[in-house]
């Protein structure tokens, strides 16, 4: 970005009033400087919550994202408890598709999973309890951000068994627009027949009409050719 902005200012010196080109490279600058505001993101996934069974095995999902590059970047899971942040695992990942030096890992039935080719810093939690249930946060650090600090968090819910979704009303729904569209097409295919059949009959009217008018067109020439019998 700094050589972009430099090149910048070399095309816009001489002159009072800026060039096209600087107001490009300013406009390109200042954009690029705008989207890079939150450099590191953290995220926990499009539905940042999960429903598991006691004594289950499930995955917290976590992944980063920076738009300038990691140089040791530290990230670490804790879980809420009681209030109380309790860490749960943490490392440090050198740089960029690099893998994390030694995991640390603080809770039992905790194992990384992540994988640094994918920004991914993942943990599995085996055989879940109703204690660990709560918020889990998934925090970052990149040095490059000047001590920024980026979380995500994500909420497991353990249960004793799944509830059975009812799903009468989805039903029920279902099969009346069912109906309906099947009512639909039966009175389209209905309409279709009828018209169908009501100009195959107007042609053949008209066919008949033709034939009828030929014969008598034929029949009244025949009588107008008859010569009348000249008189002894």
């Amino acid at each position: 970005m700094e050589t972009q902005s430099r090149g910048c200012l070399r095309g816009g010196r001489g002159g009072g009033v800026p060039s096209e080109r600087t107001a490009s490279c300013l406009l390109l600058t200042l954009i690029i400087g705008v989207s890079c505001i939150h450099a590191l993101e953290m995220s926990t996934g499009k539905v940042p919550f999960l429903e598991a069974v006691n004594g289950s095995t499930v995955l917290l999902p976590c992944t980063y994202a920076s738009c300038i590059g990691i140089t040791n970047l530290y990230f670490k899971w804790e879980f809420n408890e009681n209030g109380t942040m309790q860490k749960v695992a943490d490392s440090v990942i050198p740089t960029d598709h690099v893998k994390p030096n030694k995991v640390n890992i603080y809770r039992e039935r905790v194992e990384y999973v992540g994988s640094s080719k994918e920004n991914n810093i993942s943990i599995l939690l085996w055989n879940v309890t109703f204690e660990d249930a709560g918020v889990y946060t998934c925090f970052g650090k990149n040095p490059k951000e000047k001590g920024k600090n980026h979380s995500a968090i994500f909420t497991l819910y353990v249960v004793e068994e799944l509830r059975v979704v009812d799903n009468t009303l989805t039903i029920i729904i279902a099969s009346c627009v069912g109906g309906f569209i099947g009512l639909l097409m039966a009175f389209m295919l209905l309409k279709n027949f009828t018209l169908f059949v009501l100009a195959k009959i107007e042609e053949k009217n008209k066919e008949c009409l033709v034939t009828s008018s030929g014969i008598d067109n034929t029949e009244n020439g025949l009588s107008g050719s008859k010569s009348t019998p000249k008189k002894a």
